[in-house]
């Protein structure tokens, strides 16, 4: 286009007029070049940038030495990732324990993180925490479509003691059968590993903040209530919690309720046409899903439970479920279309942790980067292990790996675990990507408007102020974080509600300044998020309308 344009102008060029128009619009292929972030230094200082630090080390001791990783002998990783641990431990003190859970564990530099620790769960259920550290909020990231591993600047280990577990049973590189059909049962196995880990590291006296996303909707309320249950300051001294684009309750709540307004809010991306579009509106009215939608999506909420909505599955038509509808008719217009990021189009990008549902894209030849032996030699994982960034196993299956069972237990938000998460915490968040279409914001805020916390139920209010994210400078450009009013959010009696506009299901891989700021609320480390401050690991003048200072040393 532009040596065509050139062209044009040259043959014009008798009129000093059309010479200017073709300069003109030669100029607005510049424009992109204009507006690119500035990248105020290719390689960081590691005296002036906090999240870079070598890592001081009360944590190697004769007991932690065997699970000492090299931070620089990462595979593919051409950089230091700092102080780790990682590798197996037992979920009971029993030497006859077959069971055991892998972790990855990240000690920060962060010298207000000295009393603390903060664990990550992906969901699944039977997905791996690790995809998190890959994707999301590692040290180092490989993020779909990229060349190769960087360093990522908005880590939480800047922040916080980071510890990525897999679990339950059967996930990743865990070791034993599982034998689970239950979050109770899952959350007494993980509070066993935990101990068996505080034990090990010396972690004693810690406050534990548990985070998480998508099924980690169930896992961190059980596995918080579990800690609660414990009456252990010791080993399970629980501070808060902070899940991402969760499940919590009523999936025909959760999806089939709120797909129909969603896809209205969102028109103009799924580009569904307009007798589709009638189709579903007709059908979400016979299903009751518009004046269930109408009566309970509201601040404050209809006193009382609300009434539960029919199986859209309890007949072979299954005429009420649209969710499923909506996607068929996605895919037919955009076959690239990504439930967890509905901007995505085509072409797939290929990820480095494998595929997660059918129909994601594998090329010939492709290499899931933890199920290569030079990686699980690298930081202790059992060498030879077929890693699946989501087992194929049953997690809830019993020991039978009974394939007819599922989790057994009913949503946090349904059987009273969240409403004494909250109420034990009073420093719980929760929050959603608004373009998640897997599990819409709408259908999360209806659930939180179904429980009662604290005296009064749900929310009285709609989670309508500004989500500010610091405006900052960029070190990295593999890995960058928009800034300014992202989202919205509000708190009300120990619940703060978040929703970030662009961001997908994976919240710290779409939009990770507004992730890292979650946790420095969770930590306390800010009051709320309409604080206008810097991030609390960086200082200077970066409010959005004057230059991006230089640090000294780069």
């Amino acid at each position: 286009m532009r040596i065509f344009l050139i062209l044009i102008g040259l043959m014009l060029s008798v009129a000093t007029g059309a010479v200017a128009e073709s300069k003109d619009a030669i100029n607005i292929f510049k424009r992109a070049d204009i507006m690119k972030p500035s990248i105020v230094g290719r390689n960081l200082d590691f005296t002036q940038h906090r999240f870079l630090e070598k890592r001081a080390s009360p944590y190697l001791t004769d007991a932690t030495q065997k699970f000492a990783v090299n931070g620089s002998a990462i595979p593919d990783v051409d950089f230091d990732v700092g102080e780790s641990y990682a590798g197996l431990l037992p979920i009971s003190p029993s030497p006859d324990e077959s069971r055991q859970l892998f972790f990855w564990f990240f000690p920060s530099a962060n010298p207000d993180a000295s009393d603390e620790l903060t664990i990550w769960f992906n969901g699944g259920p039977g997905c791996s925490s690790l995809s998190g550290l890959l994707n999301e909020n590692g040290p180092f990231q490989w993020q779909p479509g990229t060349f190769r591993p960087v360093q990522n600047p908005y880590t939480w280990v800047n922040l916080t003691n980071m510890l990525w577990v897999e679990q339950p049973v059967g996930v990743g590189y865990t070791q034993g059968t599982p034998n689970i059909t239950n979050e109770i049962e899952l959350s007494q196995e993980f509070a066993g590993f935990y101990k068996q880990f505080a034990m090990t590291f010396g972690l004693e006296n810690r406050k534990v903040y548990l985070t998480g996303e998508s099924y980690a909707g169930f896992y961190v309320p059980y596995i918080a209530d579990e800690f609660i249950k414990q009456k252990d300051d010791v080993y399970f001294n629980l501070a808060g919690v902070a899940i991402n684009d969760p499940i919590l309750g009523d999936s025909t709540l959760a999806q089939q309720v709120t797909v129909v307004p969603y896809v209205d809010y969102w028109a103009n991306v799924f580009n569904l046409n307009a007798s589709f579009t009638a189709a579903v509106h007709e059908r979400a009215d016979q299903c009751n899903y518009t004046s269930y939608y109408n009566t309970y999506l509201s601040f404050p909420p209809p006193p009382a439970p609300f009434p539960v909505l029919p199986d859209p599955f309890a007949s072979d038509e299954a005429t009420c479920d649209l969710f499923d509808t909506v996607y068929t008719a996605a895919l037919a217009v955009n076959p690239c279309f990504n439930i967890y990021h509905i901007l995505d189009t085509c072409p797939h990008l290929w990820a480095q942790l494998g595929i997660v549902n059918p129909g994601d894209y594998e090329p010939p030849g492709a290499q899931v980067y933890f199920n290569r032996s030079d990686v699980q030699a690298a930081i202790n994982a059992p060498v030879g292990t077929d890693w699946m960034q989501c087992t194929n196993k049953n997690v809830f299956g019993g020991s039978t790996n009974n394939r007819s069972l599922s989790d057994r237990s009913l949503g946090p938000a349904s059987d009273g675990t969240l409403t004494r998460v909250i109420e034990a915490t009073n420093n719980t968040i929760i929050g959603a990507g608004n373009l998640d279409f897997l599990l819409p914001t709408n259908g999360t805020l209806m659930a939180l408007q179904n429980i009662t916390w604290n005296g009064k139920q749900g929310f009285q209010e709609y989670p309508a102020k500004e989500f500010y994210t610091p405006y900052h400078p960029e070190y990295n450009g593999g890995a960058l974080a928009g800034a300014g009013y992202l989202g919205l959010w509000g708190s009300e009696r120990g619940l703060t509600f978040y929703q970030v506009q662009l961001a997908g299901h994976e919240l710290p891989e779409y939009s990770a300044g507004a992730a890292y700021r979650v946790v420095e609320l969770l930590l306390g480390r800010i009051k709320t998020f309409g604080d206008a401050g810097d991030f609390t690991t960086q200082t200077g003048n970066f409010t959005g309308t004057t230059p991006i200072y230089k640090p000294a040393g780069l």
